[in-house]
């Protein structure tokens, strides 16, 4: 990333452009100029509100006095009587201090910056500060209700006074930059010069939060000095604001007080000047990329590992776990603030996931590095050798948001194979072999088991049981595998020994003999995503 001050020089009015400036102005109602300067609006809300989008003139060090002396230049068209004395206000009764670069930083300091390129500085300094690596960048901005009630208020004064004159004729308020695209006219420019990428759709944000204290109060204070705040439809329009804490939705209702205010527009609602605020506006900076996701499937060797982590009265479960051991791992090398873990169902802690391993994500908060397929694969071959085989992975690679729906998609449709060890009362017959293999897509009726009663819901649950296999044991007559596939969601443990006749038919029932299990392997998870390639 560039350094800041390297990078991007601090633009300036110079001769070029005072005389850039005095062609646009030359095309500029000098009386609404003037008029406007009077009631306490910065240079920069002003060329806005007459829609010049030029960044020069958003990214300079602009002032009134700098707008009046072009304004009485001898060199325009033109000469104004023109009071050379105007001063930029404190705080712009418009914009509250935004487009003057003036803020508060913690509500207590006020930062005052002499142009956007300052304020460019200070936002690529917090983005170095915090580590993060980028090839591209989106700037949001969040601005108070207020501002943009004080833009329709200012638009109004001015077509009450001046749509009779010629140069008004067939304006319209869309036509004037918000302060939200003009914020961001004079940032792009310089961020993206500090930063060394674009700015375009992307996953890291840059988001500039304005609030003031003033939002609600004047949008109630005025629809009930106008209305008397009944019924006129707009007497909510503050609980909307408090309420929806979104930008969209407080943008919203200054539109239908807006829609009111036309309605009533020679009404008192409409008197400049403005209620000026010394106070500016609060900024609240946060660079964040969003999540992303890391992919692919785990095999848990140990029956005394859960997938997640397992707690109980204080007391943990088991020695680890899939999602702390695929966590502590993947986290570092993205250098995020946290992870979730998600899987394609769950496995028992004391059975084994083994064969092609389960479909597993890791969403990473706030990556700060987004790996490489090569620091991916060191990364499975890590995980992989770790002194504890309790953990290993396959086809680990970075992956899209949609990978979570085909997830979720495929986990309500997917098989899944096992290998049991079964104990039964009597010793293993021939015909018992043959007596299951011949069973194909049979049907079964599950309660829920007894062992986790207490935590599901008492239901009756259908699923199928594809096909079966049974593997003897050499030396032992009442031991033997048994290989399975079924619908996913079969309580396996309980299609073995028949959880009291709640579980029918089961294996014990089918034998009819007593049938017990000893040991479980999940050997196959049947999804298409994340398979080895």
């Amino acid at each position: 990333m560039p350094s800041d001050t390297e990078e991007a020089s601090q633009p300036t009015v110079n001769g070029d452009n005072v005389r850039a400036l005095c062609d646009v102005v030359q095309e500029l109602p000098i009386s609404a100029v003037i008029d406007l300067l009077s009631i306490g609006v910065c240079t920069r809300c002003i060329l806005r509100l007459f829609g010049i989008r030029e960044h020069v003139y958003y990214r300079s060090s602009l002032s009134p006095s700098m707008l009046s002396s072009v304004l009485g230049d001898s060199t325009c068209s033109e000469k104004h009587t023109v009071d050379g004395n105007f001063r930029e206000p404190v705080v712009c009764s418009i914009c509250l201090g935004i487009l003057q670069f003036t803020y508060y930083e913690d509500k207590k300091l006020v930062t005052e910056k002499e142009s956007a390129n300052e304020l460019a500085v200070s936002i690529s300094s917090l983005i170095r500060q915090q580590g993060f690596e980028i090839d591209s960048f989106s700037l949001e901005v969040s601005i108070p209700p207020i501002v943009l009630e004080n833009d329709h208020t200012v638009w109004l004064y001015m077509k009450r006074k001046y749509e009779s004159e010629l140069w008004f004729q067939g304006k319209s308020i869309s036509e004037c930059i918000s302060a939200k695209d003009a914020l961001k006219i004079s940032l792009m420019e310089s961020l993206e010069t500090m930063l060394g990428c674009k700015s375009n759709i992307s996953a890291f944000r840059i988001r500039l939060t304005y609030t003031h204290c003033i939002s609600s109060k004047t949008v109630e204070n005025s629809v009930e000095g106008c209305h008397g705040g009944a019924g006129n439809g707009l007497n909510t329009i503050d609980d909307d604001i408090k309420c929806s804490g979104l930008p969209i939705e407080a943008g919203a209702v200054v539109e239908r007080s807006f829609v009111s205010l036309q309605a009533n527009e020679s009404s008192d609602c409409l008197k400049l000047p403005l209620g000026q605020s010394n106070e500016p506006c609060c900024l609240e900076f946060l660079c964040y990329r969003t999540q992303i996701y890391v992919g692919g499937r785990y095999l848990k060797y140990s029956r005394n590992v859960s997938q997640t982590c397992w707690i109980i009265d204080d007391e943990r479960m088991g020695e680890a776990s899939v999602e702390e051991i695929l966590g502590s791992n993947i986290l570092p090398l993205c250098r995020g603030d946290n992870y979730k873990f998600h899987a394609a169902g769950r496995e028992d802690i004391d059975v084994r996931m083994l064969g092609s391993g389960r479909p597993f994500l890791l969403e990473i908060q706030n990556a700060r590095y987004i790996p490489s397929e090569e620091s991916v694969n060191f990364l499975e071959t890590k995980i992989n050798n770790l002194e504890k085989k309790l953990v290993g992975v396959k086809n680990l690679k970075l992956v899209g948001s949609q990978s979570w729906e085909l997830m979720r998609e495929g986990e309500a449709e997917k098989q899944k194979q096992y290998t049991a060890l079964v104990w039964i009362s009597r010793p293993l017959k021939d015909e018992d072999l043959q007596s299951i293999s011949s069973l194909e897509d049979m049907h079964i009726l599950q309660r829920t088991p007894i062992r986790v009663l207490h935590r599901r819901s008492p239901l009756e649950r259908e699923k199928i049981i594809h096909w079966m296999r049974i593997e003897r044991i050499v030396g032992s007559s009442q031991y033997f595998l048994l290989h399975l596939c079924t619908q996913a969601g079969t309580y396996i443990k309980e299609f073995i020994h028949g959880d009291l006749g709640r579980t029918q038919p089961s294996i014990g029932s089918i034998l009819t003999c007593r049938a017990e299990i000893l040991r479980l392997d999940v050997t196959d998870v049947k999804m298409e995503c994340f398979l080895t390639e």
